[in-house]
């Protein structure tokens, strides 16, 4: 299996401004996948049916669809799917990631928005109330020239959408090739040391041991720490670096599987399949087609 390069979107933000917004009418989505350095806020209305795709996250949208990505790294695209509409509203902002100064974001008052932009580093939706809260204000950004005030109004819609209690990540960590989220001391051991071991058996007992915690108590810290029980954290992050082997090499899905810490085929094609609404074989069979030769 030929493994393509991505299209890497240069956008049409320049140096000199704050952020570069598109708004349009389609009838269908033909762009391909690709990545680019910059946060993108995007904004769909009228296309349920589609599918959005970031990462290894795959989802039908409703009529409503809100995403905002911030990561270099991260490959998105919106396919047809079963949209049946014709007159698809879409609008794009990109803003550079350094837009926000540290210091800027580091201030109480911007705390919900600072920890969003972490969080969009692997992909995130927001809740059907918060994209109706925001909505005009982001049709009304289309109005607007590019002056002082439409970057209120950018950071007025940020800060609307950073306390959406019901936002979702999207992307698994360990599919993300480039996520230095912040974690404690003792998660970051943890995650370390399930890095270094899952292609192998990993018993509850023996990273419980690593931390020095007993296994009731591991198992409270884990679900607390990731709202994930230790088996569907170790399984989610054995299907991420599955899917990166599915997307970025040319190695046998039972290769994948037993190298990913799997101990049969089936098991994992059943676990993937309940977890990603794909077989292995279907996710890298739509992956391939939505790459291009560049």
């Amino acid at each position: 299996m030929q493994i393509s390069t991505l299209f890497r979107e240069v956008t049409p933000l320049s140096d000199e401004d704050c952020f570069a917004i598109n708004c349009r009418t389609k009838d269908e989505f033909n762009y391909p996948i690709h990545f680019h350095p910059e946060y993108e806020i995007n904004f769909i209305e009228n296309a349920k049916g589609a599918q959005r795709v970031v990462g290894d996250s795959a989802e039908v949208i409703d009529d409503l669809e809100l995403c905002l990505i911030g990561n270099e790294s991260l490959e998105h695209v919106w396919l047809n799917n079963n949209c049946k509409f014709k007159e698809i509203f879409e609008i794009t902002i990109h803003f550079h990631k350094d837009l926000f100064l540290g210091s800027f974001l580091n201030k109480n008052q911007f705390q919900s928005v600072a920890d969003m932009l972490e969080k969009a580093k692997k992909g995130m939706v927001f809740s059907r109330e918060a994209i109706e809260n925001v909505k005009e204000k982001l049709k009304s950004l289309c109005t607007k020239q590019s002056g002082f005030f439409s970057v209120l109004d950018l950071l007025a819609i940020l800060y609307e959408l950073s306390i959406d209690q019901n936002s979702r990540i999207l992307c698994n960590n360990t599919f993300n090739k480039k996520d230095d989220s912040s974690e404690s001391v003792r998660v970051q051991k943890v995650i370390k040391y399930l890095h270094e071991n899952y292609q192998n058996e990993i018993r509850l007992i023996d990273v419980a041991n690593h931390v020095n915690m007993t296994e009731v108590s591991f198992s409270r810290f884990m679900k607390k720490r990731t709202g994930k029980n230790y088996v569907e954290y170790l399984n989610d992050l054995r299907l991420g670096v599955a899917s990166r082997y599915l997307v970025d090499s040319s190695k046998t899905i039972s290769e994948i599987s037993y190298d990913c810490g799997f101990n049969n085929l089936s098991n994992f094609n059943r676990i993937f399949k309940k977890r990603k609404g794909y077989t292995p074989k279907e996710f890298r069979d739509n992956y391939s087609k939505m790459r291009i030769l560049i």
